[in-house]
């Protein structure tokens, strides 16, 4: 759910919970169940993104995102152009451990971090954080910032759930 909220808003999540409470509550058998929930799920969610009910309730899906190198040059005007190539796979997995790779155009974090000195204390910042649609593979992407950067990567954050989050980003070299 928190993933689900960072890419529809926290408004849209308590609009959905709002129509299903009024619907549910205080309900005499036969009792709800989830996918009445997720019914009122999609109509909240807009249409590009509702590959996302598939992916995040009814499928076992797992990403393999991966940062595999991570530049930066300083421009003309002072700031810095970070490329960041990366690699990303989707699979889908059955009961029995099966995974079986997919292609995909997802919605996808791309970050990238800087720190800055606050109270004495190095503090990491973001510089840059938004989603792009990524398709299946290896790709690159290029990113201006204002300030130095430290560390780029893909889901940064990890809000897929990824086989090693560990790799989804890269310290920044140049």
């Amino acid at each position: 759910m928190y993933a689900l909220r960072d890419y529809i808003g926290e408004e849209a999540i308590n609009a959905a919970l709002r129509k299903f409470i009024k619907a549910t509550a205080y309900q005499d058998p036969p009792y709800t169940n989830s996918l009445e929930f997720l019914a009122d799920i999609r109509e909240v969610i807009p249409d590009y993104l509702q590959y996302l009910i598939k992916d995040m309730f009814e499928a076992i899906t797992l990403y393999d995102n991966r940062a595999e190198k991570a530049t930066m040059t300083r421009t003309d005007d002072g700031k810095y152009k970070v490329r960041l190539a990366y690699q990303s796979r989707k699979m889908r997995a059955d009961g029995q451990g099966v995974e079986t790779e997919i292609d995909h155009r997802d919605w996808i974090e791309i970050g990238v971090f800087g720190n800055k000195r606050i109270d004495g204390k190095s503090t990491e910042t973001t510089l840059y954080l938004e989603k792009h649609r990524l398709g299946t593979g290896k790709s690159e992407i290029e990113i201006i910032v204002d300030e130095k950067p430290i560390r780029a990567g893909i889901d940064p954050r990890n809000l897929l759930i990824d086989r090693v989050p560990d790799d989804n980003t890269k310290r920044v070299s140049g």
